[in-house]
């Protein structure tokens, strides 16, 4: 029997974040070539709702409530010398259910999605073992260990080194380590050796991302002009760019354009983001009922990210909505686009408030600028051309679905 074990480190269901979007997705086409058992965790009681969402789908599953505090993954994870972000999401239970599965003999497969959850693949597995490490996390942290106060630095210092370590061991072991873009991917097999890394890129769903769809609209009276940032907003690279964005740029663009409003669109709003409401012309809306309906109603959507690794979801749905979008170097890095042609890629936060106040002043090139984006979302993205080298990878017969 060919069966498929999925591991993830967030249930993908539903695919209504960054990292569920792609995992979603490459969860459904597995489940097209052959049956799939899910081990994966949940966030909260919400996310633990929607695990029954997936049994008319998957084989079986094991959906654990990630609960462990971070202070007790820290004295794991230096206590047994692994990284403390492994250390997060090592759990007995899901380890037991793992190794069961495999005992029954009929997976023939393992996709593993996230460095975290390589630990519960075992070393004696003798089937094929393929490893999606979306991005470098040991990169992310290493970029922080020069920032905050000294035990921090410390702590990001050794996290980057020993999650390095980790990461090259497990891409050794793997048939195949994938990465979200070329550039991620010649990073990865630069600093690990690697020489099975390949790079598989996001799609997005364009029948849904269209600005002619059917989804609530927001009612007036809504902010004019408005400018939107949308994005989990506890991970701390959106938290940092909504920041320097409200602090730094809305000034600049508020002084042209008086009336603009900077909405931050996202769920679980931190502390630090939900202050930013009280500066003048910006408006946190936490969660949404759909992005859609604030993507749509933007005039510019804007990416300012200064830490990003991978392909940025929130561009490309933003590109499919064919709104124009200003975007950080790093937020644009991966997507294949043009700058000035589908999409405006700003070296700083005065480039980028310079280029909002351009485009509020003629609102035609925005439009122009927009329905370009969305036709090169369309012929580049679609995720069943993105995918096409998971099908080779796994090596399974399949059906091509209609």
């Amino acid at each position: 029997m060919r069966e498929i074990l999925f591991l993830a480190h967030r249930i993908p269901w539903p695919a209504d974040r960054g990292d569920k979007i792609r995992s979603h997705h490459i969860l459904k086409r597995l489940c097209e070539m052959a049956p799939v058992h899910v081990g994966t965790f949940a966030d909260d009681d919400r996310d633990m709702g929607f695990a029954e969402a997936m049994d008319g789908l998957v084989a079986s599953r094991h959906v654990e409530l990630r609960s462990k505090p971070q202070w007790q993954a820290g004295i794991e994870g230096l206590l047994t010398g692994q990284p403390i972000s492994v250390r997060s999401f090592a759990s007995p239970s899901i380890q037991s259910w793992v190794n069961a599965r495999i005992a029954s003999g009929v997976v023939s497969h393992i996709f593993c999605f996230s460095g975290q959850m390589a630990q519960y693949v075992p070393m004696d597995f003798r089937g094929r073992f393929i490893m999606d490490f979306v991005d470098v996390d040991s990169a992310k942290f290493e970029s922080y260990a020069g920032e905050g106060h000294s035990l921090m630095r410390w702590v990001n210092r050794r996290e980057g080194r020993v999650l390095a370590r980790f990461e090259s061991e497990i891409a050794q072991r793997a048939d195949a380590s994938l990465l979200v873009s070329e550039a991620e991917a010649k990073l990865f097999q630069d600093r690990t050796g690697a020489s099975t890394v390949m790079a598989m890129g996001n799609g997005i769903d364009t029948g849904f991302y269209d600005p002619d769809g059917q989804y609530n609209k927001l009612h007036p009276p809504f902010p004019d002009p408005l400018i939107v940032f949308t994005g989990q907003m506890d991970y701390r690279p959106n938290v940092e760019a909504v920041s320097d964005f409200a602090h730094h740029a809305m000034p600049m663009i508020r002084a042209q354009h008086p009336e603009a409003t900077f909405a931050i669109v996202g769920r679980n709003p931190t502390q630090a983001v939900s202050d930013l409401s009280m500066l003048p012309g910006v408006q946190v809306t936490g969660a949404v009922d759909d992005v859609r309906t604030w993507l749509a109603a933007a005039d510019v959507i804007v990416a300012p990210l200064r830490i990003a690794r991978g392909i940025q979801n929130k561009v490309l749905e933003a590109m499919a909505m064919a709104k124009p979008v200003i975007a950080s170097p790093a937020a644009a890095e991966g997507i294949d686009a043009e700058h000035g042609q589908h999409l405006f890629v700003e070296e700083n936060i005065a480039a980028e408030a310079a280029r909002v106040c351009a485009l509020l002043a003629e609102p035609g090139s925005g439009l122009a600028i927009g329905q370009a984006a969305r036709m090169h979302v369309i012929a580049h993205y679609g995720w069943r051309s993105q995918l096409a080298l998971l099908d080779r990878l796994m090596g399974l017969v399949t059906d091509d679905p209609q």
